[in-house]
C-alpha cells in the first residue's frame, strides 16, 4: 500500500507564489497526499470539489486579494472540521491576533519554514483531522440510525394501531360470526408480531448502544460472527423460521463502525427477507459472513424476487408493496444511508421469481500496526 493512503486526510497547501507551492509538494509528497493552490479562491473551490477529503490546510497569510487569514474564516465556517494553519513571514500582532481569534488555528508558522517543523505540525494536524472525521461519521451515522429507528418502529405501530381500531369496530358489531372471529384472531396474531419486532427493535439498539459505551471487545467494535448470532437470538423468529435460516462463516470481521447502528440495519433486512419468503413451499436465507477485498455480511434468499423496475428505484425512491401495513418503502434507504454514513455501502442483486441478494460493504480492513486510511 502506498504510504500516501494510510492517511486520514489529504493536505492543501496555500501560497500565491508557485515556487513556494511545489517546494512544500517536494518536501510533503512522500509522506502525505498533497494539494495546492495558488489563491484563497482556488483553495475554496477544491475544498468544495473534494467533498470532504481535504482534512488539513495549511495557508500563507500576505496573498493578493484575499488574505489568509480570511481564507481561514471561511473555511471555519464551511467546513470546520478541516484543521487550519497560518504561514506568515510577518510580524503583525494585531493582525495574526485577530485571525487566530476568528479563524480557530490550530498552529502558526513562519517563514522560511523549517522542515522539521512542518512535520512536527502536520503530524498532529493528521491525528487531529482523524479525530474529527471519525467523530463526523460517527455523528452522521447516529443522526441517520435515529432517522431509521422512528422508520422502523412506525411501520409496525401503525400496524397494530389500525388491526386494533378493525378490532374495536368488529367487537361492537353485534353478529359475531364464525368469519368474523376468525379476522378477529388474524388482527390480534399480526398486532403481537409487530409488537415483538418493535420491542426487537428498541432492544437490539439498547443493548449495542449499551456495550459500545462500556468499551465492547475492548475497543467499540464487535466481530460480525457476533452481531449475526445476537441478531437470530433476539429477532422474534417462529422454530420454522429459525430453520430456514444459515450462516456462513467464511472470514470474519470487526465491526468498528458503530455496531448498534449496524445491528438496526441487519434487523431491517432480516425482517424484508423473513416476510418475503413468507408462503413459499422451500423457504431459504442464507447469511454469509466473508471479506471479499473489502468485508462484507451478505442475505441471500430464494424468495419472489424484485421486478427490474422496482429494483432500479429501491435505493433512491419510496417503493413498499406493504402501504396498507404503514409502510412506507424508506427501509432500504435508510440502510443504505447508515451504512455509507461510514464509508460503507449496501447492493442489492435479485432475479424474480428465483432470488434476492443483499450485501452489505464495510470499509476496507486495515492492518493495526499501520495508520488508518483516508
Amino acid at each position: 500500500m502506498d504510504k500516501r493512503e494510510e492517511l486520514a486526510a489529504t493536505i492543501l497547501y496555500v501560497d500565491d507564489e508557485e515556487m513556494a507551492c511545489k517546494y512544500f509538494e517536494r518536501s510533503a509528497s512522500a509522506e502525505y497526499d498533497v494539494l495546492t493552490a495558488n489563491s484563497a479562491d482556488a483553495a475554496i473551490a477544491l475544498l468544495r470539489a473534494e467533498r470532504g477529503r481535504i482534512g488539513v490546510v495549511l495557508t500563507d497569510f500576505r496573498m493578493p486579494g484575499r488574505d489568509g487569514g480570511d481564507l481561514l474564516r471561511q473555511i471555519e465556517r464551511e467546513h470546520p472540521h478541516v484543521v487550519r494553519i497560518l504561514i506568515t513571514a510577518y510580524a503583525d500582532k494585531k493582525l495574526l491576533i485577530e485571525t487566530v481569534n476568528s479563524a480557530a488555528i490550530f498552529r502558526i508558522l513562519e517563514k522560511p519554514l523549517e522542515l522539521s517543523e512542518v512535520r512536527r505540525a502536520l503530524r498532529l494536524a493528521t491525528e487531529l483531522s482523524r479525530e474529527r472525521t471519525a467523530n463526523r461519521q460517527r455523528l452522521q451515522a447516529i443522526n441517520e440510525t435515529l432517522a431509521f429507528l422512528a422508520h422502523e418502529l412506525n411501520t409496525p405501530l401503525a400496524t397494530i394501531l389500525n388491526f386494533s381500531r378493525g378490532i374495536v369496530h368488529r367487537m361492537s358489531e353485534h353478529s359475531a360470526s364464525g368469519a368474523r372471529q376468525e379476522e378477529i384472531g388474524k388482527a390480534a396474531l399480526s398486532i403481537i408480531d409487530n409488537a415483538r419486532y418493535s420491542m426487537t427493535v428498541l432492544s437490539a439498539f439498547v443493548d449495542s448502544a449499551r456495550n459500545a459505551g462500556q468499551g465492547f471487545q475492548g475497543d467499540g467494535s464487535s466481530p460480525a460472527s457476533h452481531l449475526i448470532a445476537s441478531l437470530l437470538d433476539t429477532y422474534p423468529l417462529t422454530p420454522e423460521q429459525r430453520g430456514m435460516i444459515s450462516v456462513e462463516l467464511n472470514q470474519d470481521f470487526r465491526v468498528t463502525a458503530l455496531p448498534n447502528c449496524v445491528m438496526l440495519v441487519l434487523s431491517s433486512l432480516l425482517s424484508n427477507a423473513v416476510r418475503a419468503l413468507k408462503g413459499r413451499l422451500t423457504p431459504l436465507l442464507k447469511i454469509t459472513i466473508r471479506v471479499n477485498g473489502e468485508p462484507q455480511i451478505e442475505f441471500a434468499d430464494n424468495g419472489p424476487g424484485i421486478p427490474p423496475e422496482v429494483l432500479e428505484r429501491l435505493l433512491v425512491d419510496p417503493v413498499t408493496t406493504h402501504a396498507a401495513a404503514g409502510g412506507t418503502g424508506c427501509g432500504l434507504i435508510f440502510c443504505n444511508r447508515i451504512m455509507q454514513s461510514f464509508g460503507g455501502g449496501l447492493k442489492i442483486e435479485s432475479m424474480p421469481e428465483q432470488r434476492t441478494t443483499v450485501t452489505l460493504n464495510f470499509p476496507a480492513i486495515r492492518n493495526p500496526s499501520r495508520r488508518s486510511a483516508r
